[in-house]
């Protein structure tokens, strides 16, 4: 059985993850709310926490609310709105130091919970019962800026194109942040039915790192959130396993100056799966640091790429390639991308980017543990897979791969889609 150090439990329908330790001097706390990524709810789900940082119906001005903040010595708030396999997940932040490193009477980690429960579940509204129209307004604009940003940054832009190619027929094809279409629609009244119908149905992780007890915390959470009864929800969980059967080319035509050539690989491995520290280690190989394949053969050696690395989606099972060429090298820095892809294959893997690769990851994962934040979500993977596995086994199993469990997991890949951004001149 892995052991990890959180410590769990439950009350209403959030599930609660405290890490009691004297290494920090502060607490991280995170809430992890997520719902199903649909079409109809991605960018209703994507504006709610906007909306919801702005002030809470005992502080309903946003400068009050950030003057809540100040009093806890300087409180750190923010959120993040991401996709973790089909899920639409909004994670809310707080970092409060601890109150023996200040002169306060009160609990600051109480004060801490307490502002985060009102902020899901009693947000700022207007006497007619919606959320304040002028905060709609205002996080709609700002929403907006924050999708016509990835259009004007032509490799985030590419990024995104490829998968939403990739995964056409998959709800993986929405952006976390939703659609600009959908914003006009959207209104104070509309948005406030659709922030009851998530709060109603999200699956909720509330995590505590730092010198505290998780009968503390539980005493505490369960006065300051009111999430409902029932039972805590669960999040969907695919098998990843997808066999392609045409690859899929699509060729996009923008006023840009460099072509960007982006490649969408299906793994058919996840982060619950045995062989997934030999994924790890085969998309490190490929692309993933400035040893790899695709940066040393694309980039140094054939001189045809501005940029060549690659990323992984151990939750979704995807692995993407992203390049910056010269547009006239299409075909060229094509073939070399899919030359390395048969290397992996081939299981021309040198001691070298054996022992380089495994250096990085091993590094990567030792620096986790200097950060609450990156403990938190490395374990919230275990809740969005059913996965227990510790940093520490994990570390294992990436010292004890093999050339050949790499040659294994590279078989399992396969080449899905060809997306290239070019030119508006005539191919």
């Amino acid at each position: 059985m892995t052991v990890t150090p959180f410590e769990r439990s439950l009350f209403d329908r959030v599930r609660l993850h405290v890490l009691p330790t004297k290494r920090f001097k502060t607490f991280a706390i995170s809430l992890y709310a997520g719902v199903p990524l649909a079409e109809d709810t991605v960018t209703a789900t994507a504006l709610t926490p906007f909306v919801l940082r702005r002030g809470t119906s005992s502080t309903p001005e946003t400068i009050a609310f950030r003057e809540r903040l100040d009093n806890m010595y300087g409180a750190g708030f923010g959120f993040d709105i991401y996709k973790r396999g089909d899920s639409q997940i909004v994670q809310f932040r707080l970092d409060v130091i601890h109150d023996q490193f200040v002169s306060s009477s009160a609990s600051l980690l109480q004060s801490a919970l307490q502002l985060l429960g009102e902020v899901l579940t009693s947000p700022a509204q207007d006497s007619q019962g919606a959320l304040r129209a002028k905060y709609v307004a205002a996080e709609k604009t700002t929403l907006k800026q924050r999708l016509e940003a990835i259009i004007n940054d032509k490799i985030r832009y590419a990024a995104e194109r490829c998968v939403e190619e990739m995964c056409a027929d998959e709800p993986f094809r929405f952006h976390a942040l939703g659609q600009i279409s959908d914003l006009a629609s959207i209104d104070e009244k509309s948005l406030y039915e659709a922030y009851q119908q998530w709060l109603n149905q999200a699956c909720f992780d509330l995590y505590i790192v730092g010198d505290t007890s998780l009968a503390e915390v539980q005493a505490i959470a369960e006065k300051a959130f009111r999430t409902g009864g029932g039972k805590p929800g669960s999040y969907v969980r695919s098998s990843g396993e997808r066999k392609v059967t045409n690859v899929k080319t699509v060729i996009e035509k923008m006023d840009v100056n460099q072509g960007k050539l982006n490649m969408g690989l299906r793994t058919n491995t996840g982060y619950a799966d045995d062989d997934y520290a030999a994924m790890l280690m085969y998309n490190g190989i490929l692309g993933g640091y400035p040893h790899s394949k695709l940066f040393m053969n694309v980039r140094e050696k054939a001189s045809l790429a501005y940029y060549a690395a690659s990323r992984l989606d151990g939750i979704k099972g995807l692995c993407t390639i992203q390049s910056g060429i010269e547009i006239a090298n299409f075909d060229r820095a094509s073939e070399i991308i899919r030359q390395q892809l048969d290397s992996m294959r081939a299981g021309e893997l040198s001691e070298l980017e054996m022992n380089q690769t495994k250096a990085m990851i091993l590094n990567h994962l030792r620096e986790l543990q200097d950060s609450a934040f990156e403990m938190i979500a490395y374990d919230f993977n275990s809740i969005l897979t059913g996965r227990v596995r510790s940093n520490t086994e994990l570390m294992s199993d990436i010292q004890a791969i093999t050339p050949q469990a790499i040659v294994n997991a590279a078989h399992k890949v396969e080449l899905d889609t060809i997306y290239f951004l070019r030119d508006q001149k005539e191919a």
